[in-house]
This record gives structure tokens, sequence and C-alpha cells, in this order.
């Protein structure tokens, strides 16, 4: 009798080791998809997880490996059970914060930005959810519980624990190699790509299957078409273009009502990006009301600026991916999701404005008021043409303010005027070529909240709609102080610049909007947009182009990030290098902007797909984008552009 108790428990034991790895293997996906999605209801099992099982099924079978591997090797099932936990519950914790501060979820260039990651999480005051203090409690628990499990197990003679080993990473690496990173493999899993809607994805697939076969969008692969022939084709339809009389397209604008002959042709060109900004007295329309106005100078300017909306790639982050677009012409739309131009592909002398504006004379130079090398922006400036590069290293004496979550605070917009202007006065002084000077601000980055100015200081919200927490309008009257100081910037160089005796282009503009508080309340509550970060209105932010010598009032309408120097150039009519031409003829007859899964319409609509026509305009932007970025060059001959004398 005792020796069949004594087997019975044996044998229990057994069995309950063979089924450990597959339930903790499922425990730990159940719990990466509540962590990454922030809940697990009805409505998520029937609209994302059950139409797209296979999926889930495989990523189950990828933490059940990673167990198996690390047990194999190790023989320490709690060691085992511990990583596999960390494979998906890591991961879904960073999915969920990226979600929260971009938009976007975690994709795998994010490893390559680790340090500005944490910069931004620790400023953001980020907080911890129900879902991540669960998940760790029963990941502790699986781990103990492994442990009393396994510690008596017998140890494996050696040649099947090599066995063992090589058929458990062997079955890794075929899942990995031979199914995640093969798309042909994926799709007849119901895995289809989808790299526009990265967000969308990753709710359909997961974050494990979202986040390893995003690792195939590493490889930057050619266009199908691209040959020589075919971008020299391209170009003499573009050269071709400039004999067809089609009207300008914009009739009211500087370049289209002055004679070619007396058009100011190098003009200093000053260009702003403001961090965070738009005009957010637009908020006024919905119920909110400040007790000041937040945007005089903005206002007094549409009145004899060119003005409209930038539709900006980004959400919530990835500043350097709508500077990236307007410098350069390029759409990030291209590339991979997630990806950072500036780190991973601007390693070379590449076209850009700044590049181009150098081959004609101009002296170029940057000035932002953070620390050079974030977004690797000391390596990319370089590279895109500008000879300078003030940060906020060089700068001595600027104030600072918002040091609530920023400790020592943020360079403010009044200082950023001064190094702008500054930067300028020291390039006149010395050379009389024209300046080209681009500018970053930080004043107004997230995180927001009412404790970063005094309450004397702050513009207060006097009225807003029911159902706004007092954080939310504290956030709100944070931000609103940002846009407000945007605005006297504005105000400052249109000022400045205004007496100088050369002619001087201003561009000013917002690079993305931000979750105003803990989330979308400002937008939901007031009914400005919705909660979902891809919604359009949460894309389009204020554009502003200005000169001190013509007052032509234009509307621009909403434009891309990457037409904004196309625009520019067209707008006070500049001699523009063929690759900006395809652009200003592609915003006229294709789309104002095909960014983010969203096509902009001339007439200011929005679809959610492109005719065959819009196709071919985007087919034939991504064949020159790929000759500039990462092909050949052809268009560079063709544009009478050396890299070579621009580094």
């Amino acid at each position: 009798m005792k020796y069949k108790q004594q087997t019975t428990a044996s044998l229990g034991v057994l069995i309950a080791r063979g089924i450990f790895p597959f339930a903790a293997s499922l425990i730990f996906l159940v719990l990466t998809e509540w962590v990454a999605r922030g809940e697990l209801t009805g409505e998520t099992w029937a609209e994302y997880i059950q139409p797209h099982l296979e999926s889930y099924l495989l990523s189950w079978l990828f933490l059940f490996l990673i167990w198996m591997v690390v047990d194999t090797v190790t023989r320490l099932a709690p060691l085992a059970t511990f990583l596999s936990g960390c494979t998906g519950l890591v991961p879904a914790t960073v999915n969920f914060y990226t979600l929260q501060l971009r938009g976007e979820p975690f994709l795998p260039w994010d490893l390559t930005q680790v340090e500005e990651a944490a910069g931004v999480a620790a400023a953001a005051g980020l907080k911890v959810q129900t879902s991540m203090i669960c998940s760790g409690v029963l990941l502790a628990a699986l781990t103990v519980l492994a442990f009393f499990l396994y510690r008596k197990r017998d140890k494996m003679v050696l040649p099947v624990r090599l066995v063992s080993v090589a058929a458990s990473l062997a079955a890794l690496l075929t899942l990995i190699f031979g199914i995640y990173l093969q798309p042909a493999a994926t799709q007849w899993f119901g895995i289809y790509s989808d790299a526009w809607m990265q967000d969308r994805y990753y709710r359909w697939y997961g974050v494990i299957t979202g986040f390893m076969t995003n690792l195939t969008n590493l490889e930057i692969n050619a266009p199908e078409d691209y040959t020589e022939e075919a971008v020299n084709a391209l170009l003499d339809d573009v050269e071709a273009a400039q004999h067809i009389e089609t009207g300008p397209n914009y009739p009211t604008s500087y370049g289209a009502t002055t004679d070619p002959a007396q058009v100011e042709k190098t003009p200093t060109i000053i260009y702003v990006m403001d961090e965070s900004y738009w005009d957010v007295s637009e908020l006024e329309q919905y119920g909110v009301t400040f007790d000041t106005d937040v945007s005089p100078n903005l206002h007094a300017l549409q009145q004899t600026s060119a003005y409209g909306k930038v539709y900006s790639p980004s959400f919530g982050g990835g500043t350097c991916d709508v500077e990236f677009e307007a410098l350069t012409g390029y759409s990030v739309g291209f590339l991979p999701s997630g990806c950072k131009p500036y780190q991973q592909h601007v390693t070379k002398p590449m076209f850009a404005l700044p590049s181009y504006l150098k081959s004609q004379g101009y002296q170029t130079a940057a000035v932002h008021c953070y620390y050079a090398k974030y977004w690797s922006r000391n390596t990319a400036y370089p590279n895109l043409g500008f000879d300078d590069f003030i940060s906020l290293e060089d700068m001595r004496g600027v104030d600072k303010v918002r040091s609530y979550y920023w400790p020592g605070g943020l360079v403010t917009d009044a200082s950023m005027g001064e190094q702008i202007i500054q930067e300028y006065e020291r390039l006149k002084e010395s050379s009389d070529a024209p300046v080209f000077l681009h500018a970053v601000t930080m004043q107004n980055h997230t995180n927001y909240n009412a404790a970063n100015y005094p309450d004397e200081e702050r513009v207060h919200v006097t009225s807003a709609p029911a159902g706004l927490k007092q954080s939310t309008i504290g956030a709100l009257e944070d931000f609103a102080t940002g846009v407000r100081d945007a605005d006297a910037l504005l105000g400052q160089l249109v000022s400045y610049f205004s007496q100088v005796d050369e002619p001087v282009i201003l561009v000013f503009w917002g690079d993305h909007y931000n979750p105003i508080d803990s989330g979308y309340d400002v937008y939901t509550q007031t009914g400005y947009a919705s909660a979902d970060s891809s919604d359009p209105a949460l894309h389009q932010t204020t554009l502003l182009m200005w000169s001190n010598y013509s007052n032509a009032q234009v509307d621009l309408g909403t434009i891309a990030a990457y037409e904004v120097s196309p625009v520019m150039m067209d707008v006070f009519g500049l001699e523009q290098p063929l690759y900006f031409q395809y652009l200003n003829r592609q915003l006229r007859y294709g789309y104002r902007s095909c960014t983010g899964g969203k096509t902009i319409l001339w007439n200011g609509t929005v679809a959610d797909s492109l005719t065959p026509q819009q196709e071919r305009w985007r087919n034939n932007h991504w064949l020159l984008q790929y000759d500039l970025m990462f092909g050949e060059g052809y268009a560079l001959d063709r544009m009478g552009i050396s890299l070579e004398e621009n580094e």
C-alpha cells in the first residue's frame, strides 16, 4: 500500500511537470495581452483574438519554446519560467507605454533608442497599471511553483540532454526563421503585414507576433521597377511639365503673382519647428475658454501670410520623423514603421533642403535646445547638409521652465528666439551669403501638469465641458501656456526679421499632438477628436509661412510634412530641384498628404485608400525617394548636386 502511494505521488508530479510549461506559457500569453492592451474584455476576444487565433497559437508556442530552451540548457525550471514570462511581459509593458506616449506600439527599431525613450518616459510621469502588478505577482508565483515542482528532478544523462537542447533550439529557430521571418509562411497562418497602421496590426495579432514579424522590415527593398531608365523617365516628365501651362498650386501666392524676373532669388530662410505646437484656441469652438488670447500673433499674421496645417506622421512623440520629412521631402511612410531615419538611415551625405541650398551658395545651420546626441542629430545634421549645429551644450544664460517632470527644466521659447537671432547675426557677420537656419524648440514637450508654471504665469481655463478632471484641466493650462509662449516666439522673430535689410522667409509649424494629462479626455470630452491616435484631427498641426517682402494671404490647406519645403519654394517662387517639383505636382494631381494610412485630398477630405492614379503617384514618390536615400542617386546628377561637396 505504501509503495502504491509513492508511485501515485510520483506520477502526479510527472504529469504536473509535463503540463506546467504549456500552462505557464499560456498564462504568460494572456498576461502579455492584458498588459499590452490595458484591458481584456469579451470584445477583445471577439474582435481581435478569435478572428486571428493562429497568431496567438504561434505566440503561445514561442513562449513555450523559450521555456524549453532555457530549461534544457540550464536545467533550472524557475529560471526558464521567469525568462519565458519576461519575454512576453517586458515587451508588453513597453508596448503599453509607447502607445500612450506616441500612439505606436513597441517596434524592433525602438531597441536602438533606449536612451532617448528612457529620458522621455522619465519625464512623462507614467503610472504602473493594475495589469502589470497582477502580472508581476503571477510571474513570481509561477517561478516559485516551478522551484518546488522541479527541485528533486532526476538528472538528465548527457546524450539525452544534448538531444533535448538541440531539438528545442531547432524548434525555436524554425519558428523564428521559418515562420515569423517568412512573409509567405505568416500569410499561410492568416497574418498579413500592415505597416501603415501598426497599432491595429498589434491589436489583431498580438504584441509577440507583431514584434517578431516586424523584424522582416529591417531591410529596405528597392522598388521592383527601380532602374536608371525609370528614374530618368520620371524626371523627364517633371521637366516637360514645366512647359505646360496648368496654373499654379496657389494662385494668390507671391511666387504665382510676381514676375519671375522680379522674384527674390536667394532670401534667408528660417525654419522653426515648435515642440508640440498647434493652435489650442481651436478648442474654443468646442466649449473651452481661456483667460487670454493664446495665439494673437498667429491670427494676425494669417491675414498677410501663407497658412494652413501640416499633416504630421507622428503623435505623442517622434519629433525627428516630422523634422526629417520637412527637411527632405522624404516620407517615413515608405520606411519600416517605427524606425527613426536619423539613427538608421541618415548615415551618409544625403539630398535634403539644406544640402540643396548649400549647393546654391547658402550658409546652413541648425539650433536645438536639447542635447546634440538626442535622436542622433549630431550625426544626422551634417549628412543633411548642415555646416553648424548649436545644441544645448553650446548655450549659455538661457532661461528654463517646466521642471516638474524635467529636472532642471526646459529652455524657453523666448530664449530660443534669442539663440536663433544670435546665430543668424553670427552667420551674417561671417559671410554675405544667404542663410538657411533651422531651429527646433523644447519648451512645450510632454508631459503636462499645472505645477509646471506658477499660478500667476499660467494660462487659465475659465470654462470647459463637463467630465474633464481637474488634473486634465491643469494639464491643458500647462499646454496652453506653452502655446502662448510659442506664439510670443513667432511674434519675436517676425518683429526682428521685419527690420532686417535683406529678404527673409520664416516657416513656423508644430511637430505633433500629444495626449494631455493621462489620456485623450481633452479631445473626446470636447468632441475635438476621438481616442484613436490615428484620428486625422490629431495629426494636423499649425503652419505659417511668413516673409518680410510679401503680404499675400494664401490658404495652404493641409499638406504633408514632407511637402513643407517644396510648398515653401513654390509659394515664394524659388528655384526648385526636380525632386521638389515632382512633389508639388503630386500635391496638385495626386493628394495633399498620404501619411499613416490616411490620404488628404485637395478638397480637404480624408480617404482610407488610394485610387489607382494616386497609387501611381505614391509609387513614383517611393521610386525617387529610394534612389536618393538608398539607391544609386541617379536623380542627383539630373539635379546637378554632388553630395561630396556638401560633407
